[in-house]
């Protein structure tokens, strides 16, 4: 082999990616004890070298930090939620107030962005958006915590995650939502959406839902409620499904405001009118939801004080302080499509 050899040879030699040789070489738990002994035997053949200079400069600040961004289905293929481009803006804003530059990246779930990002020492830390199932990212979040990697996500506040997270009281805005609805006369309130601990947001929404419902001598009946994800289509879907089931209902909560949207199609489509047959209310205070017709209720989450939130936590885990995950209070938004007539 002529000229200096490179963690990309060792790679080819042992039948592995250059990344995988970046994180054996660093001792990282990430790697099999297999596949660290292939690794060291093609080290030792080739009689390789470690860049202490090259790796003392990917180990310096850079001064920038890394926002992930999580595929999604959205009608309009762009598949970011709508929700998260407001959250965009703020970490942004955050960012440069802090004097910090923000690489944003659009990930799949592979099985290893959680180990090739970090890896890759682009930015000091990651901010994950719209992960998904949770408890399918877990373990990868688990795997980050203990390698070392400065991460912050938003979402929900668990009493187990590995993580430090800033969230919403999803509980306190079902509640408040489906409370509202109860005052305009509701008596059998459908909810859409995923209430598993697949999707904690969502099971902590519905929650507050049962809560009020329980609060007012009703009950959560199973036939009510619906699973979907945040998605127009789903929304739409799962208003379809009650109607087959034959089920009776006079509101609809939906667990975010793309699912309220899809559902308020589906009911005009069906010659249901909102509200004056079916109160309904989202989840999340996304731009068009004012702009629906008629003009969506749903609960606001601050977005500007989550970005801030979010920024601050993870430079506080980068210079090596404590971080504690943050819970931002609900507000409810009335509008129109809520308001029953008298």
């Amino acid at each position: 082999m002529k000229g200096k050899v490179t963690s990309f040879d060792i790679a080819h030699l042992a039948g592995v990616s250059q990344s995988t040789v970046s994180r054996a070489l660093r001792g990282s738990p990430l790697v099999n004890e297999e596949t660290r002994r292939r690794i060291q035997a093609a080290v030792d053949e080739l009689n390789y070298k470690v860049d202490k200079n090259a790796s003392n400069l990917r180990a310096r600040h850079t001064g920038t930090l890394a926002l992930l961004l999580f595929e999604d289905p959205t009608a309009d293929e762009s598949h970011i939620n709508p929700f998260f481009l407001s959250m965009l803006g703020s970490i942004t804003r955050a960012c440069a107030q802090r004097g910090h530059d923000l690489l944003i990246s659009f990930q799949q779930f592979s099985h290893d962005w959680h180990a090739d990002y970090a890896d890759s020492k682009k930015a000091d830390g990651i901010i994950l958006l719209g992960y998904g199932d949770y408890l399918a990212i877990r373990d990868k979040l688990q795997k980050l915590v203990d390698q070392g990697t400065h991460c912050v996500r938003w979402g929900a506040v668990l009493p187990d995650q590995p993580d430090v997270s800033v969230g919403c009281d999803n509980v306190s805005g079902g509640h408040a939502i489906t409370a509202h609805l109860i005052e305009q006369g509701c008596r059998r309130i459908a909810f859409l959406g995923d209430a598993s601990s697949h999707y904690p947001e969502f099971f902590d929404r519905y929650h507050g839902y049962a809560q009020a419902l329980q609060e007012a001598g009703l009950e959560a009946e199973p036939l009510l409620q619906v699973n979907g994800e945040s998605t127009e289509r789903s929304g739409y879907d799962a208003v379809e499904t009650l109607l087959e089931r034959g089920v009776s209902f006079d509101g609809v909560f939906a667990a975010s405001d793309l699912i309220a949207i899809g559902a308020m199609r589906a009911l005009a489509d069906h010659g249901l009118k909102v509200p004056d047959d079916i109160a309904l209310a989202g989840f999340d205070d996304i731009p068009m939801a004012s702009f629906a017709n008629p003009p969506l209720t749903t609960v606001l989450q601050d977005t500007k004080q989550a970005g801030e939130i979010l920024v601050d936590n993870l430079l506080r885990l980068i210079r090596g302080e404590s971080a504690e995950s943050a819970m931002l209070p609900a507000r409810l938004v009335v509008r129109k499509s809520s308001l029953r007539p008298r």
